[in-house]
């Protein structure tokens, strides 16, 4: 169990999920329903994608929070041509938060991918080393992605210059959310 918060002598959850991208050697899943992180944690994805890791992200199509879901769309296209997959839930709004190392590890926690998980909040995440409990969390991911659609690569391109326009904007207030 690894709690987190403010009070940390070190950023706890953004060092943790670090470490997981880092670690992972076949691939990692994350579902997460506000996808905002800090360049740190961008970058660790893309040397992921780029090493040949299985990297997927799994978001909410139907956000709860309109600046995050625009936020999101600038790390979309940072990540895109590094092999990073994001897939946008469309079966209601997804609320877990979850990810799958390889196939040892998984966490299951309170945690989201923004700053203020890592920086503001205090959160709990358990990370399980269980065979059996990471092969449920699989099927559950795999469940989820069925009920997703691919974000495909220049998806934002084809947006409009008003959407685009507030993207940029949302991007400008990303360290705050």
């Amino acid at each position: 169990i690894i709690p987190s918060g403010p009070a940390d002598a070190f950023e706890t959850a953004g060092l943790m999920f670090t470490h997981a991208i880092n670690s992972a050697k076949k691939r990692i899943w994350i579902a997460s329903p506000y996808f905002v992180p800090d360049e740190g944690i961008v970058a660790a994805l893309q040397l992921a994608g780029l090493r040949g890791v299985d990297v997927r992200i799994l978001i909410p199509d139907k956000p709860d929070h309109l600046l995050v879901y625009l936020a999101a769309f600038s790390y979309f296209q940072e990540a895109e041509n590094t092999g990073v997959q994001f897939y946008r839930y469309t079966k209601g709004f997804m609320h877990q938060k979850a990810m799958l190392i390889d196939d040892s590890v998984s966490g299951i926690g309170t945690a989201n991918f923004d700053n203020r998980s890592f920086r503001l909040n205090f959160e709990i995440t358990a990370l399980v080393v269980d065979r059996e409990f990471n092969e449920e969390i699989e099927k559950m991911f795999l469940d989820d992605f069925n009920n997703s659609s691919v974000m495909e690569s220049g998806a934002y391109d084809t947006k409009p210059f008003w959407f685009k326009l507030a993207v940029r904007l949302a991007y400008l207030t990303s360290p705050m959310l």
